[in-house]
């Protein structure tokens, strides 16, 4: 799951919210740097509100793609992905088409949730905009195994780009999915990526349902 789908029910409780968003986050910032359930769990109690919410909302994530990788939607879109993006990009027998066909389920699962009530996405941000990315970046210095590195920088970077927008149209959500290939290591994608980008879009809305069947 992503972003959206993993917060959307949350956006009354910002620091859960964060929580939620923080394993992406640290993909983003520090990629060797995880929270773990585990970790999580033993600050859920903690006295100090953001810690605690924080904390609760990385489980809530965890327990959410536990869920969300094991259904047989998730595994037959990703698989079937997988194979048209290598169609689609003959020379590529590398990683790349396994990778896209796991994030592109995701992204376009937001997609289509914010499709179906773009207010809902602007509720999300607005409550993105009142955390202090200060009280974000201690919180998960404590819970974390080591401090995370300009995380509070990220959080207001995150709420000001609004890229989740982005999804909606298949020129720009190329664009993002190119960002993500760049920060991976990984080949850019051509123009004509946007053709299929809308195939999948129209698959991933059709079986939308039963991708949200656990949750």
């Amino acid at each position: 799951m992503n972003y959206f789908a993993h917060g959307r029910r949350f956006i009354d409780d910002p620091y859960f919210l964060a929580g939620t968003a923080l394993p992406d986050w640290l993909n983003v910032v520090d990629r060797r740097l995880r929270v773990r359930s585990k970790q999580a769990a033993m600050f859920v109690d903690n006295a100090d509100k953001t810690i605690s919410r924080l904390a609760a909302g990385v489980m809530q994530h965890h327990a959410d793609d536990a869920r969300f990788h094991v259904t047989p939607v998730f595994a037959q879109l990703s698989l079937d992905f997988a194979r048209r993006v290598r169609e689609s990009l003959p020379a590529d027998d590398g990683f790349r088409p396994h990778f896209l066909g796991h994030i592109l389920v995701e992204l376009l699962l937001d997609a289509g949730l914010i499709e179906q009530d773009p207010s809902s996405l602007e509720a999300y941000y607005k409550a993105m905009d009142s955390l202090d990315g200060e009280r974000v970046a201690a919180a998960v210095n404590t819970i974390a195994p080591r401090p995370a590195e300009n995380l509070a920088t990220f959080v207001a970077m995150f709420s000001r780009e609004r890229f989740l927008f982005d999804y909606l149209d298949d020129g720009k959500l190329l664009f993002r999915l190119n960002q993500v290939m760049r920060r991976v290591g990984l080949p850019v994608l051509p123009a004509s990526f946007a053709d299929l980008l809308a195939e999948l879009r129209r698959d991933v809305r059709h079986r939308q349902r039963d991708l949200l069947a656990v949750h």
